[in-house]
This record gives C-alpha cells, structure tokens and sequence, in this order.
C-alpha cells in the first residue's frame, strides 16, 4: 500500500499539501461546516462554520484560496495549543542568589497517568552550567524562595 496522498481538488473536498479539506452539513443548524485534517491524524485539528453558497442552500465551494487560508488558520491552531502546552508543563524562574549569582530554575512537568512527576533543574545563568537536579511532584509551587531552598538544600 502506498503512502503517497493523490492530491484532490472538489468543491467538498481538497487534499492536499498534508491536509484534508471536508464540507459538512451542520448536524446543530441548517448551516455547513469545514473540518481541516493532517494526513494521518484520525480526527480534525479544526472544525468551523462554511459559507453558504448564492442559492442559500448548499455550501460555497472549496477554492484554492479558501483552502491555502484554512490550512493558514489550521496550522496558527495548532501551534497555539502547543505552546499553550508547553506553558503548563515547563515554568522558569530566575533570581540572585545571597553570593550575587544568578541562577535560573527550570521545572518541567511529566504528565504520565502511572507516575506523574516533574523535573527540577538549577543552572548558573551566565554559564548555563547545571548546578542541582532532582524530581519533585508535579503541583509543586516555584517562587523565588521555593527555588533558593533547593539549591541550598537540594529538597523541593
């Protein structure tokens, strides 16, 4: 079985370029919907209202510009939401140290379901050097004093 995707070009139904274009019907009104799906992925990244064609019955056509915006919007979405997710799982902290160093804490978080847990990091700013590593649990709090203890102490 081939991997390759024949690109396709209908006015319900584009693929292309890694996507999948689909126009729907609107199950919750009389209106149409779009639904943008990577290749591979089982279900769409994006899924939104579609204009509704001259008639005011059936959906506008899928065009060439219609489709490149789509994966446009597609692609910003989903890039979003990863650094939406990166944001939860990865916090950073600096400060300076009571020695004039400064020091940058990095706490990334695991989100396994059998062992969720989160990495704590101390690094010399300027050098970038690892000065203490250790697993902490992933509600831990990371402040400024929180940070200091663990690099005095190594305890989270």
């Amino acid at each position: 079985m081939s991997d390759v995707v024949e690109d396709i070009s209908d006015p319900r139904l584009w693929k292309k370029d890694g996507w999948i274009a689909r126009v729907l019907k609107n199950e919750d009104d009389d209106g149409w919907a779009v639904e943008m799906t990577r290749f591979g992925d089982s279900e769409p990244a994006l899924v939104t209202p579609w204009t509704m064609g001259r008639d005011k019955k059936n959906p506008k056509p899928l065009d060439h510009s219609a489709f490149h915006t789509l994966v446009k919007t597609t692609t910003e979405v989903l890039m979003r939401h990863e650094q939406t997710a990166r944001a939860r799982l990865h916090r950073t902290l600096s400060y300076s140290a009571d020695d004039g160093r400064q020091i940058r804490i990095d706490l990334d978080i695991v989100p396994d379901d059998d062992d969720p847990h989160a990495i704590l990091a101390a690094y010399d700013a300027p050098t970038n050097e690892l000065i203490r590593s250790g697993r902490t649990h992933p509600g831990f709090k990371l402040t400024a004093t929180t940070a200091a203890r663990f690099v005095r102490t190594g305890e989270a």
